[in-house]
């Protein structure tokens, strides 16, 4: 009897050291996979051809290259805008956080904006003109392919020529 307990014991205590080895092993793994917990996003500030105030996250790829998929985060401050605008490329947005607010044409209209929670998803396609604009702090995520182009529809609104 006392030799089927030990027995017991030492099987419990290899299964549990196993389970152990595989999760600090999983966590390792998934670091080496280019895994983030929202903890680990690592934000600077947005490029110039947006307006100052958001910050971004590259999560995957480089946005600039001349091709390749990209994912990156965008963070907004409550009331941060985009003027109108359209990208060559498809773009995919994923709202984290916040509600983004979503307009389309040529003209900033916020009469006529529709509202995204978190965990909305929205795809636009190539020339689609589009403008947005924060509700409270906002986080989105947008996937797509590099290179990442904003062609303002007033290229007075584009930030970058504001020097």
């Amino acid at each position: 009897m006392k030799r089927n307990l030990y027995l017991i014991l030492a099987i419990s205590a290899a299964m549990w050291w196993v389970s152990q080895s595989n999760l600090t092993g999983a966590m390792a793994a998934a670091t080496e996979k280019h895994a983030f917990t929202p903890d680990a996003v690592q934000y600077g500030p947005a490029p110039s051809f947006v307006a100052p105030g958001a910050q971004l996250a590259v999560l995957e790829g480089n946005p600039l290259a001349t091709s390749g998929d990209y994912t990156v985060r965008l963070k907004m401050p409550d009331g941060y805008r985009i003027a109108p605008h359209w990208h060559p490329k498809r773009e995919n947005v994923t709202v984290i956080s916040g509600t983004l607010k979503f307009g389309m044409g040529d003209r900033f209209d916020e009469t006529s904006m529709m509202s995204f929670p978190a965990g909305s998803f929205a795809y636009l396609d190539p020339d689609m003109h589009h403008y947005v604009m924060a509700s409270g702090d906002v986080v989105v995520q947008i996937h797509g392919m590099a290179p990442v182009q904003f062609n303002y529809i007033n290229p007075e609104d584009d930030p970058s020529r504001k020097k």
